[in-house]
């Protein structure tokens, strides 16, 4: 694979059939044993509501819900308010729920909720599926900002996770709108964005997918198909003006998601067709990703593995970049072995061993990274990762052998080149035999 243009295709693009297609079922099925019986929040914007691609997404939604993924569908109203705005002759204070909410707002946001949320319970019915629009959000009035009365725009209090579960426990797709209901019962307008963000932490979500117009998260004008939290995080605090105001609102409740445990946010265009499948079932998908710190995406290998990570590097056996180790080889030495996740996707693996003989040297071997994922950090963080875990067990030095990546680790990760009598006599052994005059890197830690 390349590593990918630098922004995603347009709608209109052949290009979008992209990796896997959704009607290969081998290359769905191999993600059902990690999703099977979690929750995906999808939070559909009301111009995506609107849009001719609903049915297609409905139907997408239809197979997540098929392969035991539990679904929690969260829709805007932007579009539609700004539709009966007009039609109506009504100014209106805001249309995302942000702003302030004067009466007349909320009378157009309430008909423009319940239009929205009877077209997605009207094409989930279609697709088979039974659903249901539960009260199920609690809200209190946001109150005075700055000295300005929010009048009826609201702020999350209290998810009914039991009455949420109890429907998804039942095979019901709830349909939750951005009206909520105050103490007294009365409607409030939230911003669906945070809805979403809110019904992911109550109910531990694995995934929220942003459904918009936008082909996902752009910073500095640049389409980024994925970024670590805590990078977004700075940029959201420092200079916010840096993310695109189309996904500005998303970026930010990506943030508060992952921070109250929801491992991954996705934000795609809910206009590719087949978008949202090949989002969820293939390594690249089409939008953007926002995930935990780079250290939280590598832990160490299990067996389970064993198959992911000998499929993993058969390619750079065949050029000769790694030496051959067979399934059997690798189980054997799994314990060595660390790998990088993305959306629970192995795209990288390192193995840290330790001679017995010599407590105090580790060597550092088997880096691959998936070639997508080239000139992205992930091998340097993949290096760094073994040298801390070197460093936690006693190791005063560590070792690299290469044939092709001694340019890697000399100018990324600050290795020098040694003479091979560093290495242990069994080690030494090995490396004569294998023929492949390999240079010897070191670093001293």
């Amino acid at each position: 694979m390349s590593n990918g243009p630098a922004t995603p295709p347009s709608s209109s693009s052949p290009a979008l059939a992209t990796t896997i297609k959704p009607t290969d079922l081998r290359g769905i099925l191999q993600y059902v044993p990690r999703f099977q019986g979690q929750i995906f929040i999808l939070a559909f914007d009301g111009s995506i509501v609107a849009d001719e691609n609903l049915g297609n997404l409905l139907v997408d939604l239809t197979v997540l819900r098929s392969l035991g993924i539990k679904i929690v569908v969260v829709h805007g109203i932007g579009h539609q308010i700004q539709e009966l705005a007009i039609a109506r002759k009504i100014p209106i204070t805001n249309t995302d729920g942000t702003g302030v909410t004067d009466a007349a707002t909320l009378d157009l946001a309430i008909r423009a909720s319940s239009r929205v949320s009877h077209s997605l319970v009207e094409g989930l019915t279609q697709n088979s599926l039974k659903c249901a629009i539960p009260n199920a959000v609690r809200a209190l009035p946001l109150g005075i900002i700055r000295g300005v009365d929010q009048q009826f725009t609201g702020k999350v209090e209290r998810i009914d996770k039991d009455f949420i579960m109890g429907l998804i426990n039942n095979q019901v797709v709830p349909v939750l709108s951005p009206i909520a209901f105050g103490p007294d019962g009365k409607s409030l307008r939230v911003n669906s964005d945070l809805l979403a963000a809110e019904l992911a932490e109550a109910l531990h979500a694995t995934k929220i997918i942003y459904l918009t117009t936008g082909a996902g998260l752009e910073i500095d004008g640049v389409f980024r198909r994925e970024i670590a939290v805590d990078s977004l995080q700075r940029i959201l605090t420092n200079d916010p003006e840096r993310v695109s105001e189309s996904c500005r609102s998303k970026a930010a409740h990506a943030v508060k998601a992952i921070e109250t445990g929801t491992p991954r946010v996705h934000i795609l265009d809910g206009r590719i067709f087949d978008g949202l499948l090949n989002e969820v079932f293939s390594n690249e998908g089409v939008g953007s990703l926002v995930y935990g710190n780079d250290y939280q995406q590598i832990r160490k290998a299990r067996k389970g593995d064993v198959r992911l990570i000998y499929n993993l590097t058969r390619a750079a056996v065949r050029r000769e970049e790694l030496l051959h180790r067979t399934q059997q080889a690798i189980e054997k030495n799994i314990d060595q072995f660390f790998v990088f996740e993305i959306d629970e996707n192995i795209i990288a693996c390192v193995t840290l061993y330790f001679y017995p003989n010599k407590p105090h040297l580790a060597e550092i071997g088997s880096l691959y990274v998936m070639p997508f994922y080239h000139n992205r950090g992930i091998g340097k963080k993949m290096v760094e990762y073994a040298i801390l875990m070197a460093k936690e067990r006693g190791a005063k030095t560590v070792v690299a052998l290469s044939t092709q990546s001694f340019g890697f680790f000399q100018n990324v990760v600050g290795f020098e080149e040694s003479d091979k009598s560093i290495l242990p006599e069994s080690r030494l052994k090995i490396y004569e035999e294998s023929g492949r005059n390999a240079k010897v890197l070191i670093k001293h830690l």
